[in-house]
Parts: structure tokens; sequence; C-alpha cells
């Protein structure tokens, strides 16, 4: 822009100003309206909220690009720079952002062209200046997107070395054991009951969601992993439906579906004693106190659950839970009286979330849990167990004193929008809620 005379700078940002600010709307639907129509594209913006917050962000993105004074200054780059962030967060490829630029140009450029009674040359200068603008603006998202994008390849390594650091002979057991109960139950429902009956899927089972959500941490995109969920597939699709079709009159083909069953059951077995056997221990990732999961590992684990909920239309919750007066418990007790609390907080809610779900430590007294697969009255009902379990028992100082503790928690459900923040700020909004209405108590996030 330094290019232009103060007087071309003067009537370009005129035009600007009026191309911009008389089509804003033209501009926003002509810019959503391609992405849209793309289908990678199209999965970010797809929830009614993002449409309305980003048509909204946009037009207010496009207004401020003409305050000229603001360009240079720290606020300017900050919020350019959190866009990017943005982007990095919800996984949004940087090529779409860079394209939505070039097609905002061409748009309003093709606005210009209309203004006939406009000096040719203050066209020109305002395309210079509009190019100008929009290529600083992208340049600063670019860095932050790189950045962040990079921070989380940094966390999803970091995740993937966590994950292969569990006590992996303990998880065999308990996953061999979650699958042999399964399929007990089956043949003892199979044995006792007449008639035909529904049998419960095992992708419903708590192995099938530790296998369709936590081996997929564990174990990424292996081979052994596919065939183990292409067999549980089966059971479903195939095995099961064709018992249930046999009843108890067919008997011969009743024997026939159980066998087959029986040797797919086998077959998992095998194949899951085989991929625990290939992973090997690395560096561990729990919170050093707790034992929790590190809040470094929320992102990718937030984000691909996010991702599973949205490509599979499935249910996702979180839990935002705060130990009461904590303060209060350091300044009486000491700070290592707080922290003889918070580890039996931490212990308390890992014996009361399910295998599949994921507590981490969040902040000083908070914590998160995710639940997998869990709608807005389940999430509200596993929260109600959370409280009452601690409004219920007493915890041990150090000192052998046993003081009586509660948690407030805010409790949130996802409902499409792609950015995982989004549902945690969700979540502390309906904690601080808690807060101020009494705490010791649950409330869930307003639906919006």
């Amino acid at each position: 822009m330094d290019r232009l005379s103060e007087t071309e700078k003067g009537s370009a940002l005129g035009i600007l100003r009026k191309a911009i600010t008389e089509n804003t709307e033209t501009l926003v639907d002509s810019f959503y309206g391609s992405f849209l129509a793309h289908p990678r594209t199209a999965e970010f913006l797809d929830h009614d909220i993002v449409q309305q917050r980003l048509r909204h962000s946009l037009a207010k993105w496009l207004v401020d690009l003409l305050n000229l004074d603001d360009i240079g200054t720290t606020e300017y780059r900050q919020r350019q720079v959190k866009i990017g962030e943005i982007h990095a967060r919800i996984n949004l490829p940087v090529y779409f952002v860079l394209e939505g630029a070039s097609l905002l140009k061409v748009e309003i450029a093709r606005i210009f062209s209309g203004y006939t009674d406009v000096d040719a040359q203050v066209r020109i200068a305002a395309v210079m200046m509009l190019d100008e603008i929009i290529d600083l603006a992208m340049r600063l998202m670019s860095a932050a997107y790189v950045t962040g994008t990079r921070r989380r390849a940094h966390a999803d390594e970091g995740l993937r070395l966590f994950s292969i650091g569990q006590d992996l002979s303990s998880e065999r057991e308990r996953q061999r054991a979650g699958l042999m109960e399964w399929c007990q139950e089956i043949l003892f429902s199979l044995a006792t009951q007449s008639g035909v009956r529904t049998l419960e899927p095992l992708s419903l089972s708590p192995f099938g969601l530790w296998l369709r959500h936590r081996a997929g941490l564990l174990f990424q995109s292996s081979d052994v992993l596919q065939s183990i969920k292409q067999t549980m597939e089966r059971i479903d699709r195939d095995i099961l439906p064709a018992i249930e079709r046999s009843g108890n009159t067919e008997q011969t083909e009743r024997v026939k579906n159980i066998g087959q069953l029986q040797s797919a059951i086998d077959e998992i077995k095998f194949l899951l004693a085989n991929l625990f056997e290939a992973a090997a221990e690395l560096e561990s990732g729990r919170d050093p106190l707790t034992q929790v999961l590190n809040r470094k590992f929320l992102p990718p684990i937030l984000g691909r659950e996010i991702a599973l909920a949205r490509r599979n239309k499935l249910a996702l919750s979180v839990v935002l839970i705060d130990v009461d007066h904590f303060k209060q418990i350091n300044d009486r007790y000491g700070h290592a009286a707080g922290h003889a609390v918070l580890r039996q907080v931490a212990e308390g809610l890992m014996n009361i979330a399910r295998a599949s779900d994921f507590v981490f430590r969040y902040g000083g007294e908070e914590f998160l849990i995710v639940l997998v697969e869990t709608g807005l009255e389940e999430v509200l009902v596993a929260a109600e167990r959370f409280r009452a379990y601690f409004e219920s028992r007493t915890v041990m100082l150090p000192d052998d004193t046993s003081i009586r503790i509660t948690i407030s928690a805010g409790a949130a459900t996802y409902e499409g929008h792609p950015d995982y923040e989004y549902l945690i700020n969700a979540a502390d909004e309906a904690l601080l809620t808690a807060k101020r209405n009494g705490r010791n108590r649950v409330e869930a996030a307003v639906q919006r």
C-alpha cells in the first residue's frame, strides 16, 4: 500500500468500503455457497451454529479489514492468529482458507467492474489495496495454522507413545475377560430363554466400546485391529441375526450358528493376543500427581472423538468437575492434604468411569471426563453419579484426618460443532452455573 499516494489510498479505500458494505451478504453467500458444494469442506460447515457464527464472523472480518489504522497493531495480528488457530483445531485444511480468500478477491473485483462511474486508476488501486490487505491476513493465519498443526501433531505422537505405554498385560486380560463375559451372557440367554429374542450386539458391549474408542489410540491403524473389527461386524451383522431367526425350533441350524459364534470369538481372542504382543512399552504420559490422563492429550483425543461422532452419527459428551472450596482445604490443612484430596478424587472418577471413557486432569482442582457414545440424559445421570459418590464418602488426609468434600459438575453434549474447545467451553459455562447455584450440584449446558 506504500506504493499508493494518500489521495489514491483514500479513493481506493472509499470504493472498497462501498463494495463490501453494500454487498456483505452477497459476498458471504458466495463464499459459503462455494464451500458447502465441496464434500470435504461441507463436513466442517454443516452445523447451524457454525454457519450462523461464521457468517457473522466473516462479515465482521471483511469490514474490519478496511480499518487501515488497525492493520499494524498487535490486536489486529492477534485476531488473525486466533482465526488460524481455530482452523488448526478443527483440522480445516489451510488450502481451503486460501481458496476462500482468493474467491473473495475475485468477487469483490467483479463488483468493482460494475462501478463504471469510478476512474479506472482508482479501481486498480482498490484491487491492489485489497490484495495486500487479504494477503497479509492470510500470512498471519497460515503461520498460526502451521504452528497449531505442528503442536497438534506433536500431541498426537505423544498420545500414541503414552497409549502404548499402558500396562498392556492388565489391559489385555481385562478386555479378554470383557469379551468372554459378553459371550457367556449370550450363551446363557440362549440356554434359558425360549422363543426369538434380540441379542445384544458385540459392538454395544463394553468390549465393543473399548475396541472402537481406546484400541484405535493404542494400536493406530494396525491390520490386526482392522481384522478384529471386521470379525465383530460379521458377528453383529450375520451370526447373531441368524441365531435369532433359527429360534428354538430349528435345532440343527441353531447349533451350527452357535458354533460359528464360538469360532468367531476364538478368532477375536487369538487376534487380540497378537495385537497386544506386538505392542512395545514406551514412555508414560499420566499426570504425575493423580495418574489420570495428562491435559496435553486432550486435543488429539477429543478431536478424534468428535471426528468419530460426526462421521458415525454418535453421541458424545463431556463433564467438567471442580472440587468445591478446594482453596479452603489447602489453606486449612496444607498442600499435602490438597494433593491427597486430588489423588482420591481422581481415583474415584477412574473407578466410576467406564473403560471406554477418558479422565483428564484439566486444571488445578478440575477434572474433565470424556464420555463416548453418551447423550444428554445419560451424561446427566453419569455426572450425578460422580457427584453423589463424593458426597457419600470421606477423604483421608496424610495425618489420618477424615474430611468430607463435594464436587460441582457441568455437562455438555456434542451438537455438531467441529471445534473441541466449543464443547469444553459449554461444559465450563455449565460448571460456573453449578457454582453460582450453590455448588455440590450438576448443571447441563444450555442448548443453542
